[in-house]
């Protein structure tokens, strides 16, 4: 799986229409001695996981549903357009991305696109909150379905056209791993707006209520 993340243009590859399929995911032609010795003492580890990646995965990718979506609502829908800098994605933007990648990375794997899914045109496609709101959860929901889909051994099984190494676990690495990347994003999008994330308010004024509770020796 390390071997999966060494190259960043993999991962681009996912959104561009006219991308292969196929990715650089074994790394550099040649490793160094320590790499080769590390990588030699992991294809001879067969101690079982230690816990099971499909929970594991269901777990965090809900977690990141439930912040995106919390945090789209918080963002006043005039503050969608807003971007900081020309040429980079805008606060709408950046949701739609997220939204369009829930369904390109899984297809990875074999799950279907919705109907009408245009990857060139999707990020783009919607600019009012309420919609854009919705096709997060759509597309949340969608790659919550693949994910639960799987079974235990699913995420073992070799997917060859990724790279020699490379299995349907890796595929929804990415997919977990992509959600964060643009949470922090979209969070210091909010910040700079002057938008504090509803989680970390609620946890403010918990801790307010608590100390204001506690009497003061």
């Amino acid at each position: 799986m390390k071997k999966l993340l060494m190259s960043a243009a993999a991962l681009a590859l996912l959104f561009s229409a006219s991308a292969s399929r196929t990715f650089a995911l074994s790394g550099p032609a040649t490793q160094s001695g320590a790499t080769s010795s590390a990588q030699s003492t992991q294809s001879k580890d067969k101690t079982p996981p230690s816990y099971d990646m499909k929970p594991q995965s269901l777990q965090d990718f809900d977690i990141m549903h439930k912040k995106f979506v919390d945090l789209a609502t918080a963002i006043p829908a005039e503050k969608y357009g807003w971007r900081p800098a020309e040429g980079v994605r805008s606060i709408g933007e950046v949701f739609m991305h997220i939204a369009g990648a829930n369904y390109n990375i899984p297809n990875l794997m074999g799950t279907p696109l919705p109907a009408g899914f245009d990857p060139k045109t999707f990020q783009n496609s919607l600019t009012d909150k309420a919609q854009i709101i919705a096709a997060l959860n759509k597309s949340f929901d969608s790659a919550h379905n693949a994910i639960d889909a799987m079974t235990n051994a699913d995420f073992n099984k070799p997917l060859p056209k990724l790279g020699p190494d490379a299995n349907y676990g890796d595929v929804i690495y990415i997919l977990v791993t992509h959600a964060h990347e643009h949470l922090g994003q979209s969070i210091a999008y909010a910040r700079i707006n002057g938008i504090v994330p509803p989680w970390t308010a609620e946890a403010e004024a918990a801790a307010k209520a608590k100390k204001q509770a506690t009497p003061e020796n």
